[in-house]
């Protein structure tokens, strides 16, 4: 894996793709990407500029015609091309994937790929089904019916934390429904968004359909986001960046989409499978090295099995394997830079006044001492308005906090500004159907947490955001609906005349 795969040499043109072409930035200002586990910088390229955005945008304007004029079959067929490449490329991404992240190898093989690679095929299907409400006669004189249009150029902004999936959820649905985009991954993990592209143009995607500039939020970003040929946005990030989005996109009237912070409770009941909560405790709280929008965060669990939870959920948080992301034994890697690790930190830090830190909550040393590592952290006793429960830590950290009646349970679940995603734990249908209904969130898993599907959308209440990605559901974001009418009668003079002039 990864051998021959030689970034420097890969991405030699620059960091921006645009047209079908790699090209250098023109910012002036140069940016290294750093593989975090080490602290070695693996590519340095040049930054995107204002320039750069404007050609993108060009790119993606002058290959708008052509390509939300194909027939909805020639775009699946197309996309069903780009699947395959990325299916047959899937090592590549896989490596270069843990090289700018830090993921654990098996993540990045087991996950993130094959779930950018089904999502792909997903869109290539979904392309030929753009569907509207069927024609028919609602006033006895007119034919009715909606059409879906594609809306133009789109640009999109999307996170460090899964750069591939990311890239594919903002550019599927957006091509798929007939529209070119302009997308900038963030500027630290570039590489496989680039790949992604060059894997679209591969497959016989036209020049310009899909374009990538990589810069920095204050210039690329916003610049994008403004730019008056771009008609719709979409980010993915964190709620305070997600504010001034909104502000520059609703200052030029721009269609918005945004998936932002979240701080997913997970809710244990008093008949729940106290094993199965435990690992999916476990799980859903470390995946990513808990930096997931939906990761388990906040852990309320009744009463009665708290302490054998706590107990539980700490020793087998003491089994993960910190290491090497290219050994396939690792189970977790380092966060995203030393700057996350010690903001991650510093949140367990402050914690230690007023909770306690049951495992955890140091970074490891020896071989591991020069990456940005972390070690899974359980957290006890702390308030539910305390720093440590209401905040987003993006890090491999868990709080735990009792309940005693299913109604506080609830409430400790929704008290919060976020709204992405919640999981609750029980065997009793009713409570199941209960937390379902009333807990404030786009996405509630029953007894499993994380899972995702290229069939269910994604997106979330509250703070979190709105507009949903991937599944069908996503069109909506992408597509403009038309009603056209049809008059039926051929009389010049119609009743509703009367209304305007003359009698009847």
């Amino acid at each position: 894996m990864g051998n021959g795969f030689h970034v420097q040499d890969r991405f030699a043109g620059g960091a921006q793709y645009i047209g079908g072409k790699l090209r250098s930035g023109t910012s002036g200002r140069h940016h290294e990407v750093v593989n975090p586990a080490t602290g070695e910088t693996v590519y340095r390229y040049e930054l995107a500029g204002t320039e750069d955005v404007d050609a993108a945008v060009a790119a993606a304007a002058a290959a708008f015609p052509g390509w939300s004029g194909a027939t909805p079959g020639e775009r699946s067929e197309a996309m069903h091309r780009f699947a395959a490449v990325l299916a047959a490329r899937a090592d590549d991404f896989a490596y270069a994937e843990s090289l700018q992240c830090g993921k654990p190898i098996k993540l990045s093989t087991e996950f993130d790929v094959p779930g950018t690679v089904d999502n792909t095929a997903f869109f290539a299907g979904a392309a030929r089904h753009l569907e509207g409400k069927a024609a028919a006669e609602y006033d006895g004189d007119h034919t009715s019916y909606v059409r879906r249009e594609a809306i133009g150029v789109v640009g999109s902004i999307a996170p460090w934390n899964y750069p591939l999936q990311m890239a594919a959820w903002k550019v599927l649905p957006a091509v798929a429904a007939g529209n070119t985009i302009v997308l900038k991954p963030a500027e630290i993990t570039p590489l496989t968004s680039l790949m992604f592209a060059q894997a679209a143009t591969e497959a016989g995607i036209p020049d310009g359909v899909i374009n990538i500039v990589t810069g920095a939020g204050k210039d690329a970003g916003e610049h994008l986001v403004g730019h008056p040929d771009v008609v719709m946005t979409s980010f993915t990030g964190s709620t305070a960046v997600g504010k001034r989005v909104a502000e520059i996109a609703t200052s030029t009237v721009k269609r918005l989409h945004l998936e932002l912070g979240g701080k997913a409770p997970f809710v244990v009941f008093d008949d729940a499978d106290l094993e199965a909560a435990v690992n999916g405790a476990v799980a859903g709280s470390l995946i990513n090295t808990g930096q997931d929008c939906t990761a388990a965060t906040r852990a309320y669990v009744q009463r009665p099995l708290y302490d054998a939870f706590v107990r539980d959920v700490a020793a087998l948080m003491e089994t993960v394997r910190l290491g090497d992301p290219f050994d396939p034994s690792t189970d977790l890697g380092p966060l995203i830079s030393h700057a996350q690790r010690d903001r991650v930190a510093a949140f367990v830090e402050r914690a230690r006044a007023y909770a306690t830190v049951v495992t955890g909550g140091e970074a490891p040393g020896g071989d591991l001492r020069d990456g940005a590592y972390y070690r899974p952290t359980l957290v006890a006793g702390a308030a539910q308005d305390s720093e440590i429960v209401q905040s987003e830590i993006f890090g491999p950290v868990l709080v735990v906090l009792p309940f005693d009646t299913d109604d506080e349970g609830i409430a400790l679940a929704n008290d919060t500004p976020y709204g992405l995603a919640a999981s609750a734990w029980t065997r009793d249908l009713y409570r199941a159907n209960r937390a379902t209904r009333e807990i404030k969130a786009g996405c509630v898993w029953i007894n499993d947490h994380i899972p995702i599907l290229s069939e269910m959308p994604h997106g979330g209440y509250k703070a979190s955001g709105f507009g949903k990605d991937m599944s069908a559901y996503s069109f909506e974001e992408y597509t403009q609906v038309k009603h056209v009418m049809y008059d039926n009668t051929a009389v010049a003079r119609k009743d509703w005349h009367r209304t305007i002039f003359g009698d009847r």
